[in-house]
């Protein structure tokens, strides 16, 4: 055989070895493409996909230095191979971001990122949700083969990886969905939906939580058929928290209110049980009436909160006497009882600051001069009515604007008409 044959025999012989190799590269790389399909379909634990990514990288490609690292909170080393996985990663998240591509980190001077080769970042929907840094790289013919191989089980691996996490979100809002509305419905049993109309007086109310619960409270306690309490609440803060301690208030409330102390005991009470419970690092605002049909005397407490508006005999009052906030002191400085004698039919409204707190598109406040001007031009009407007309009007008030607040309003009609005797 002469020369030239053998050399062309040597050549087709080196390049079968080749396609052989590559071959075999090409069905080991689809093998394991399979292998984590297969493990993401499974549904398998992230731990699980994370070992199967450090088998591949290692024990396929012969890589000997890589660490992989996933967004949770935080950036995380979510798995690795000779790298030490408790080393702090103060800052890196900085120095990852600055890589959108896969980049050569030869002049990187990190002290985590400069360790390594080359890094390969994923991103999904224009987010970066992992980095894959790979090191000790050895420069054999495979070696962008591996880069490409490496590059795709990563992106398939941290995309499985952010889809389980936007996953077990989703499950946890819903589980937070159901929640709130379970919250939102026990919060309603607290929030009287029946109130009293008769021919000595009617209440109506508003409620309108924020989000799905909320801190504002009110409610009617009837003592006997000539007295009853009506009240209104309103706790620093909103959602969850705020409606708890609201839950926690009108239990106690309920249990003091019924012993018929004086004033001054009872708020001192009641303060005791919000400090008890918030250490103050809550407040709540607190108004209550007790009104008495015979004598025609209303007595209140207001304990700052936004004063309640009332309109008799054609004039405006606000009932602002009482004591400050409750949930802050341990104990109330001073309490001034106000009390006020009602001769003629009365209008009293009250309400949480979310009301007056609410601006328009020009950033005109409903302020309670307004709401004054509107109960002295509606006070006419019965309680019902009245609220659906001050929900049209803070509505066309708004316009665009959204509710920044929980609103609750307690409208409360008395009245004091008098009836004519026999000998006139």
């Amino acid at each position: 055989m002469s020369t030239f044959s053998k050399e062309i025999q040597r050549d087709s012989k080196t390049n079968l070895e080749l396609l052989e190799r590559d071959l075999s590269l090409k069905q080991l790389q689809i093998n394991r493409l399979l292998e984590v399909t297969q493990a993401i379909n499974n549904n398998l634990a992230a731990e699980a996909l994370f070992k199967i990514y450090r088998s591949i990288l290692g024990w396929e490609m012969k890589i000997n230095k890589m660490a992989l690292f996933i967004i949770e909170e935080n950036w995380i080393c979510a798995t690795s191979i000779g790298f030490d996985e408790s080393t702090p990663l103060d800052y890196i998240d900085f120095e990852l971001l600055k890589y959108e591509r896969m980049t050569n980190l030869l002049d990187n001077e990190h002290p985590i990122i400069g360790q390594f080769d080359i890094i390969i970042p994923v991103y999904h929907k224009n987010e970066a949700i992992a980095f894959a840094l790979i090191g000790n790289l050895d420069a054999d013919e495979d070696m962008y083969e591996k880069i490409r191989f490496i590059t795709t089980i990563t992106n398939i691996i941290a995309v499985a990886i952010e889809n389980k996490r936007l996953f077990n979100r989703q499950l946890e809002q819903e589980m937070i969905k159901k929640e709130m509305q379970l919250a939102k419905q026990m919060q309603n049993l607290l929030i009287p939906t029946e109130l009293p109309h008769n021919k000595n007086y009617e209440l109506d109310g508003i409620y309108m939580p924020h989000s799905s619960v909320g801190g504002d409270y009110f409610d009617f306690i009837k003592f006997n058929d000539d007295e009853f309490v009506f009240c209104i609440a309103d706790v620093s803060g909103k959602g969850v928290a705020a409606a708890l301690l609201m839950a926690n208030f009108q239990a106690n409330l309920q249990s003091l209110i019924v012993q018929r102390l004086e004033a001054e005991e009872f708020i001192q009470r009641l303060n005791k049980s919000i400090l008890k419970i918030t250490k103050g690092d809550k407040f709540l605002t607190f108004f209550y009436g007790e009104y008495n049909i015979k004598t025609k005397e209303l007595a209140y407490v207001n304990a700052g909160h936004n004063p309640p508006v009332l309109v008799t005999n054609g004039e405006v009052t606000l009932l602002d006497k009482g004591c400050t906030i409750l949930g802050i002191f341990d104990k109330i400085p001073t309490i001034e009882l106000g009390k006020l004698t009602l001769e003629k039919d009365a209008l009293i409204i009250n309400y949480t600051d979310g009301l007056t707190d609410l601006q328009n598109e020009s950033e005109d406040y409903f302020d309670v001069s307004l709401l004054s001007d509107f109960a002295l031009a509606n006070c006419d009407t019965n309680a019902e009515d009245f609220n659906n007309r001050l929900l049209s009007n803070i509505r066309k008030f708004k316009g665009k604007m959204t509710f920044p607040d929980d609103i609750s309003v307690l409208t409360c009609k008395i009245f004091n008409k008098k009836t004519k005797s026999n000998d006139d």
